[in-house]
């Protein structure tokens, strides 16, 4: 009985957070083998509907973030004219190589690894589920804004601050134990005053929240608990800006 309830405890405990350089870097070797991820499936969701109307035939754009390039193929098949990739991780990018050998990468060593970049580089930015691991928000958007054209687009996704907020995270599985990521909150709207205080506009913006369309992604990894938990609220988010 003492046994079943050390079990139940271990069980229950939260996962052991780690930063998201050595986090990614254990997470990347099976980062792509996730058909059952409700995040991906969301992300996949807001970010193609950003996309739809977006022309990006022959512009150069920067992936803030990359990961493994999970929205690459979709990129390549509207035919970007150069696509840049950056993350803090070494692992992600070593898989993103592996699918894409030619692809241009850059690994982030510091808040400032935009620093080379000349002003007005890039066409787009796009950012996946990234923002809530910048600690420095303010100091990076500033870069992004530096190295974007004007009239550029920006398109980010993320876990929404509310879900986050209310205790959800981003967990993977490693060695059969739970380890979570650091995060932190940014509300959507300071996001979106830091840019429009640049000169940007909403072009669109999207919230998708827990519901019936989504449990059996709960169902499959017997976590309706989480799923009644978090019923009806947001839990992902995206927002596409332009550069006036």
């Amino acid at each position: 009985m003492l046994e079943t309830i050390k079990n139940f405890i271990r069980q229950r405990a939260a996962p052991t957070e780690k930063d998201s350089v050595e986090a990614y870097n254990l997470w990347a070797e099976n980062y792509d083998d996730q058909p059952d991820n409700l995040m991906f499936h969301l992300d996949s969701q807001v970010f193609a509907g950003f996309l739809n109307g977006l022309s990006l035939r022959g512009k150069t754009v920067a992936d803030i973030g990359c990961g493994t390039g999970r929205h690459w193929p979709k990129l390549y098949q509207m035919e970007v004219g150069e696509l840049t990739g950056y993350d803090v991780s070494e692992g992600m990018l070593h898989r993103l190589h592996i699918k894409f050998p030619d692809a241009q990468l850059i690994k982030i060593n510091s808040d400032d690894f935009l620093a080379d970049v000349p002003d007005a580089t890039y066409d787009t930015i796009i950012s996946t589920l990234t923002i809530a691991h910048i600690e420095n928000l303010e100091a990076a958007l500033q870069e992004w804004c530096r190295v974007l054209k004007p009239g550029g687009d920006i398109i980010i996704t993320d876990f929404h601050p509310k879900a986050l907020a209310s205790g959800g995270r981003r967990t993977f599985r490693h060695d059969n134990k739970v380890i979570g990521i650091v995060n932190h909150v940014h509300s959507i709207t300071g996001l979106k005053f830091l840019f429009m205080n640049r000169g940007f506009k909403v072009v669109n913006e999207k919230e998708l929240v827990i519901d019936e369309s989504v449990k059996h992604y709960y169902e499959k990894q017997n976590a309706l608990h989480v799923y009644q938990k978090f019923k009806g609220k947001p839990m992902i988010y995206g927002i596409h800006l332009k550069r006036m």
